[in-house]
């Protein structure tokens, strides 16, 4: 396992739709296990392939506190959101946006489908930061940020202070 460099905006890896994992291997694998290391070394909630460097549907999240309890870790391979209800906003940030965070409006509770590490279907039903966390890492996979989400001004704003300084950024 290693931790891996976490690539930040406006690496071109950020902005690409990631594809799909066609099976599970031993490079699959050492991905997943190096994302979960690079999480914890960042102190993230959550981490999506595209934020290593790597064009694959792949996120692990572990949600530690939570109006809702605490989330165990979770690897979700090609996941995809089959349910969305309600709205909520919240102030996110993100590993590959550093020094930035913006309120964002997400549906409230979602349904995920998913394979596990394991290749096998599954589904969750997340609320809260759960919730939250799955459809900011999704949208990673999609080529999205948090950036596209907000404001045109604090987006404007972001551009122009990486501009003028990429090695405070980051």
């Amino acid at each position: 396992m290693a931790v891996r460099e976490v690539r930040k905006y406006p690496d071109d890896v950020l902005r690409q739709r990631a594809h799909a994992v066609q099976r599970m291997d031993e490079e699959t694998e050492r991905l997943i296990d190096d994302m979960v290391q690079t999480m914890y070394a960042a102190s993230g909630v959550g981490l999506a392939a595209p934020q290593v460097g790597v064009s694959k549907r792949v996120i692990v999240v572990e949600v530690r506190s939570d109006l809702d309890g605490e989330h165990p870790l979770m690897v979700l391979v090609n996941p995809e959101i089959v349910r969305a209800e309600g709205e909520v906003e919240y102030e996110e940030g993100c590993l590959s946006l550093p020094g930035f965070t913006a309120n964002i409006k997400r549906a409230g509770e979602v349904t995920v489908r998913y394979l596990d590490r394991q290749g096998r279907e599954a589904a969750v039903d997340a609320t809260g930061l759960l919730a939250i966390a799955l459809q900011h890492e999704i949208d990673h996979l999609e080529g999205r940020l948090i950036l596209d989400r907000a404001s045109a001004l604090k987006r404007e704003f972001y551009r122009k202070r990486i501009k003028k300084s990429p090695a405070k950024a980051g």
